[in-house]
């Protein structure tokens, strides 16, 4: 053998092996390097409801100790007063609670104690904006998912914070998904924190407000929070009601009509669009009905939008309005099938008019679309109805132009009824 095949190959040395990010967060709130106690020492100085002090330390420590790598660690001490270990239960039970800890709060709960709580949070993740991530993503999904383990008075101390925390921003409601979990929502232990959220975050903002937070979180339907027997609009209903929400109850009835009204306007374009029957169209209305009610007059609002979105409107300029006669003539049957009153037939005009207003195209129609071959004829709307909208119940999209295009018609049905009195 060669000497050159002998020699010893080379071998790297002093080389650091440098672990993953994501391994360095999950050991960092476990191992023993005495964050808590570094954090307390900053903090057990500072005299019990001196606020300003309290968020002065938590950023002076910032500059010592890591809080990205401690971020789970930072906000489970501030937040429940100690490291919580898989369970919910936490790490050392024997351990010191956090001098600064929303758990300090008075009993009971109140909105204003724990907005000054909250206040601190807010300054020192302005001071450190890379905290807020972690806060929503990691902290709050994972504190939430033991909620039934607090005492009634931490409980109510947490929701509360969290419904600050949505409302100034601070936080979003995409962690609320961990109440969804099945051993959370039974007993309506979910929905009751819920409620308590609610209530703290509507101290602070408005209920549009407060709808806008869930969209962004993805908080699709509250029935969610509820027992799965319990998952029913009425008792929803009930319970925000008795919990002094009705904002909240009113607010996911209005969305579960825009939900119904969108699921009956695919549902008559796909149909039409299709060709199917009148019977049939009629039938899967009323099937859809059978799943959400709604008003008599945002119903027949919605079968015209349907109907109208299944038509092709690509004509050329001068045969727009003849194609619009047309394809409603042959929509009436199916318009008449739900005018079953007054005020639903007042709605549909209405609704007419404002299609005529935002299709410029068959403006002039309009007239003619209420008597001559289409809606009047055909029993869709009565000649009062007509008279009414025409009187007080028109809408103000174009009103005057449709106002005075219909007045020979109104005139010539108010002769009309002038004669049947007479004889």
């Amino acid at each position: 053998m060669s000497q050159q095949s002998a020699a010893s190959k080379p071998s790297l040395q002093g080389v650091k092996i440098k672990a993953r990010k994501g391994a360095v967060k999950a050991q960092a709130k476990h191992e023993p390097s005495g964050m808590p106690d570094q954090l307390y020492k900053h903090l057990e100085t500072v005299p019990e409801n001196d606020f300003d002090t309290f968020a002065t330390k938590l950023v002076q420590a910032g500059s010592t100790l890591e809080f990205l790598k401690y971020a789970d660690a930072l906000f489970e001490i501030i937040l429940v007063g100690g490291l919580i270990q898989p369970g919910g239960s936490y790490v050392d039970d024997r351990a010191p609670t956090s001098p600064f800890t929303i758990f300090n709060a008075k009993d009971p709960a109140s909105v204003e104690d724990l907005k000054k709580y909250v206040d601190v949070l807010n300054k020192l993740i302005r001071r450190y904006k890379y905290l807020q991530k972690p806060l929503e993503a990691q902290t709050l999904p994972s504190l939430l998912q033991y909620i039934n383990r607090w005492s009634p008075d931490q409980r109510d101390k947490l929701a509360i914070t969290l419904g600050l925390l949505f409302s100034q921003g601070i936080a979003g409601t995409a962690c609320l998904q961990s109440l969804t979990k099945d051993q959370l929502v039974k007993n309506d232990a979910s929905i009751a924190v819920l409620a308590i959220i609610f209530r703290a975050y509507l101290a602070d903002q408005s209920m549009d407000h407060l709808a806008a937070a869930l969209k962004r979180g993805n908080i699709k339907d509250l029935l969610l929070f509820f027992p799965p027997n319990r998952r029913d609009a009425k008792i929803l209903d009930d319970f925000f009601r008795k919990e002094g929400l009705p904002q909240v109850a009113e607010w996911y009835t209005k969305k579960q009509y825009a939900l119904a009204k969108e699921g009956i306007i695919a549902e008559l374009k796909s149909l039409s669009g299709h060709e199917e029957s009148t019977e049939t169209i009629i039938s899967a209305v009323h099937s859809k009905l059978e799943e959400q009610t709604l008003p008599d007059t945002d119903l027949i609002q919605c079968i015209w939008q349907g109907l109208m979105a299944s038509v092709d409107w690509n004509a050329r300029p001068d045969q727009i309005e003849g194609l619009a006669l047309r394809e409603i003539g042959k929509f009436s049957p199916i318009l008449e099938a739900f005018c079953n009153g007054p005020k639903v037939e007042v709605a549909l005009i209405n609704q007419v008019q404002v299609h005529c207003y935002e299709d410029t195209r068959i403006m002039k129609a309009f007239p003619h679309i209420l008597k001559a071959c289409v809606l009047y004829n055909n029993d869709c709307i009565s000649d009062q109805a007509i008279i009414y909208w025409h009187q007080k119940g028109a809408k103000p999209q174009g009103k005057q132009y449709f106002l005075k295009s219909t007045e020979a018609l109104v005139k010539f049905l108010q002769e009309q009824d002038s004669d049947e009195d007479d004889e």
